[in-house]
């Protein structure tokens, strides 16, 4: 009799431990495995913009491989905030989905007002792509290279305005300025179309520019370019040395973009999205059209991408303290 009850203690025990590994690998107690319902991409950049194209490239293909509807849902403004915080009071069950770019890094280093800790209440997906950002003059100035663009700021100081429209090309340019010794001045826009028209128009003399903006303008002899800000190459114009290789060992500065999910987010929901999205990411269709943009397609790990945002918080945090920049909220 003993016996007995005691097989039927263990059995119990058992079924017990199997029913609580089942509940683990489900997004919620009870639920159906994920996803079992469309999926919300929250993206915090107005519809047009890169960040935003960038969402629709991948929805579709994300959508096959999960079986389900993704929605993009754009809610603009605070430079990406407003739509973090969205998805920072998410529920943590992989069906509401963050794309967002450099500025989520860039922001609590410039003083941004924040209901949520950029690290903390998100758990990390992805990063998607990098877009390459341009150094360049016009060409009414006399400098060939990043060198001489260099000597000739140092021989006038502070003849030389930049403009930008956002905060991430501000401390780009920041960033060069105080590791090569130069005094530029900064003129700011409140959208990159008009500080575009200015440049052409020789009231500025350069910027660091988005790729698939200045590129064109580019390879049309409007503008010149010197290098690209990243730490390689682009396959869309490899003829164009890095910032680095130019004269300025070490600089480094892209505009990314990645996939953020509520933190506390089940990692098995997490580790399906990372690899669905890895595989988009790695298709030939959507790697040509991202380098057609200036973009070099990712595909991080969670790991990777959590420690980058890590980083790039650190590194912009300085770079805005030693310039001086605050956001305008």
């Amino acid at each position: 009799m003993r016996v007995v009850k005691k097989s039927i203690m263990l059995q119990a025990r058992i079924a017990a431990a199997v029913t609580v590994c089942a509940a683990l690998l489900s997004p919620v107690a009870g639920a159906q495995p994920f996803p079992a319902k469309p999926v919300r991409l929250v993206i915090g950049f107005a519809p047009g913009g890169g960040t935003d194209v960038l969402a629709r490239m991948i929805m579709q293909p994300l959508s096959e491989g999960l079986g389900q509807p993704v929605i993009p849902d754009n809610r603009a403004g605070a430079d990406g905030v407003i739509a973090s915080e969205i998805v920072a009071g998410a529920a943590a069950d992989g069906y509401t989905l963050l794309i967002t770019s450099s500025s989520h890094a860039i922001n609590p280093g410039i003083g941004r007002k924040m209901s949520y800790d950029t690290l903390r209440d998100f758990a990390a997906v992805t990063q998607t792509a990098s877009q390459q950002i341009i150094l360049v003059v016009h060409p009414s100035l006399p400098v060939k290279s990043v060198r001489e663009l260099i000597d000739y700021a140092r021989a006038k100081p502070a003849a030389l305005n930049y403009g930008t429209s956002s905060n991430s090309v501000q401390l780009s340019m920041e960033l060069f300025k105080s590791m090569v010794g130069i005094s530029i001045t900064h003129i700011p826009y409140k959208g990159s179309g008009p500080m575009l028209n200015d440049l052409l128009g020789g009231q500025i003399q350069l910027t660091f520019g988005a790729s698939v903006a200045t590129l064109p303008q580019v390879r049309a002899g409007k503008l010149r370019a010197l290098a690209i800000g990243d730490s390689k190459r682009s396959a869309l114009m490899p003829e164009l040395p890095t910032v680095a290789e130019a004269g300025v060992p070490g600089y480094q500065s892209v505009i990314w973009s990645g996939i953020l999910a509520p933190a506390r987010t089940p990692r098995p929901v997490i580790d399906r999205l990372n690899q669905l999205l890895v595989r988009v990411l790695q298709r030939p269709d959507i790697k040509e059209r991202l380098v057609q943009l200036g973009s070099d397609p990712v595909g991080s790990t969670p790991e990777q991408f959590h420690s980058f945002i890590g980083s790039e918080i650190e590194k912009w945090g300085k770079i805005a303290r030693l310039a001086g920049v605050k956001a305008e909220d």
